[in-house]
């Protein structure tokens, strides 16, 4: 079973996090029916993380309770950062350290949209091609000159690190994340089961 933590705050964009979750939830039960015995059903288990144990209140004004604090290093196998209005999240000394310390641990780290703002300021990005939201792009350039940002796609997949445009760009990421680490036939079922029309 792989473990995908991703991470709240206040003011997240609302689909940045939940189309991952709901990507990597559907694949689970997607693949949990095909699967001969319980342990291969247990495919991916999803949870949100947040700096403190209370509801998140995300934009638009949903309100998210997380299931758990900042988890230890290496709980994760993969990572995903989302974005929305970081400008305070980013100013989060314990949140930025924490992203740093998961990175040696996970098998991917990820970012949706101007999640990549708080990969960048982790250290996480440099020397990279990645990519945001078409309307920060050249904010992240600009903020984290040892970066390259690469426009109109809608994913940068650097190995460890992966990258997404805005919004529903992560559910696209979210798909070959699903490709990478449980093969391409489960991506396109959990497309399909979702009825997504996925831009690979």
């Amino acid at each position: 079973m792989l473990s995908v933590g991703i991470l709240v705050f206040d003011d997240v964009e609302i689909l940045d996090f939940s189309g991952p979750y709901e990507v990597f939830s559907t694949a689970a039960r997607v693949h949990g029916r095909t699967a001969r015995n319980g342990a291969a059903a247990n495919l991916f288990q999803c949870f949100l993380v947040a700096p403190a144990m209370r509801p998140v209140r995300a934009r638009g004004g949903i309100k998210v309770l997380p299931d758990c604090v900042l988890t230890p290093s290496a709980d994760l196998d993969v990572l995903i950062v989302p974005g929305g209005d970081v400008s305070a999240i980013l100013n989060d000394d314990a949140v930025i350290r924490w992203i740093a310390a998961q990175h040696p641990g996970t098998v991917i780290t990820a970012s949706v949209c101007t999640g990549a703002f708080l990969l960048a300021k982790a250290g996480l990005l440099d020397g990279l091609d990645v990519t945001t939201h078409w309307e920060d792009q050249d904010d992240l350039q600009a903020s984290f000159p040892a970066l390259t940002v690469k426009r109109n796609v809608a994913w940068v997949d650097c190995g460890k690190v992966v990258t997404s445009g805005g919004i529903s760009a992560g559910i696209d990421m979210s798909l070959h994340l699903v490709e990478r680490l449980a093969g391409p036939e489960l991506a396109a079922a959990t497309a399909k089961q979702m009825e997504y029309r996925w831009l690979q």
